[in-house]
């Protein structure tokens, strides 16, 4: 019935605990594009200190399919389920996708924040990866900008300085 080639779309999905990495080489030996964001940090351990890849996200993990493709998905060991928003699965745009990659490559040891959607100040990066990039921040304090990913409400937050970033008045 649809002529028009239905386009992929990235959405996130809920994982049993500490189950990303493992839910996501399933899902890629599956053919089902998938995306574990990997945050660089460091651990101490007993005798030395250790670079460590952890999941940004805890029991979260972001595939890109079609909507008949969401079935596999859901079938697949360690994936519980999608993640709803407003009773539909949760959709983040391609672009956001690529902001998350884009700021784990420039930044190590990230926090993360869950954060409720709140409408606040926007400001334009002026340098790095972010640069020309409209944010919607909660807070700029000295060296800190809380980045919202509005699709799934999460904070990313880059200790930035002040001057990188600069204040968009309201169209």
């Amino acid at each position: 019935m649809p002529t028009k080639t239905e386009k992929k779309k990235w959405f996130v999905v809920y994982t049993r605990h500490r189950w990303e990495k493992k839910a996501h080489s399933i899902l890629t030996e599956n053919g089902i594009e998938s995306y574990c964001p990997l945050n660089r940090v460091q651990r101490k351990w007993s005798d030395r200190m250790k670079v460590v890849e952890e999941p940004l996200f805890k029991s979260y993990l972001f595939v890109r399919v079609k909507e008949d493709e969401k079935a596999a998905v859901r079938l697949t060991d360690g994936v519980v389920n999608f993640v709803y928003w407003l009773g539909k699965p949760a959709i983040v745009k391609d672009r956001e996708i690529e902001t998350i990659r884009k700021f784990l490559n420039e930044h190590d040891n990230v926090d993360v924040e869950q954060l409720p959607l709140e409408k606040d100040g926007r400001v334009k990066i002026n340098s790095g990866v972010f640069m020309d990039q409209e944010a919607k921040v909660l807070q700029i304090s000295k060296k800190t900008v809380r980045v919202i990913i509005e699709s799934i409400g999460f904070a990313l937050i880059a200790n930035l300085s002040r001057s990188n970033v600069r204040s968009i008045k309201p169209g």
